[in-house]
């Protein structure tokens, strides 16, 4: 069964860290480049940061995360993180991890998402 399952989210303090997981089971994550999106409520989903198949080679980082998170991945864990430093209340979100084909455009999301988590939920209060 194919699936992806995000972990690692919380309640945290400004200013505060978090590093979010997601693993993959039932196929080579290897193969597939990776995204981590986020909603807020009442807000549209957004992409954050992807990273390309294989070596990760290609990073993408949205303006609003640039600087703070870092994302990387360590195919013989099957797994992709997502290092959230200086978080704020406006990082409140759920947020997902999607695998699927390269977008090999620069200076956009990195993946088309055929699979997605089922989300965690990161809370930075005011």
């Amino acid at each position: 069964q194919v699936q992806l399952v995000e972990s690692g989210g919380g309640l945290v303090q400004p200013g505060g860290s978090l590093r979010l997981s997601c693993a993959a089971s039932g196929f080579i994550l290897d193969y597939y480049a990776v995204g981590w999106f986020r909603q807020a409520p009442g807000e549209e989903r957004e992409g954050l940061s992807c990273i390309s198949s294989s070596d990760g080679e290609r990073l993408y980082y949205a303006d609003s995360v640039k600087g703070r998170f870092t994302i990387s991945r360590d195919n013989a864990k099957n797994t992709v993180y997502l290092q959230m430093n200086s978080l704020n209340a406006e990082d409140t979100a759920v947020y997902y991890c999607a695998a699927g084909p390269d977008i090999r455009t620069p200076h956009v999301m990195c993946v088309v998402p055929h699979y997605w988590g089922q989300g965690t939920q990161v809370t930075v209060p005011p």
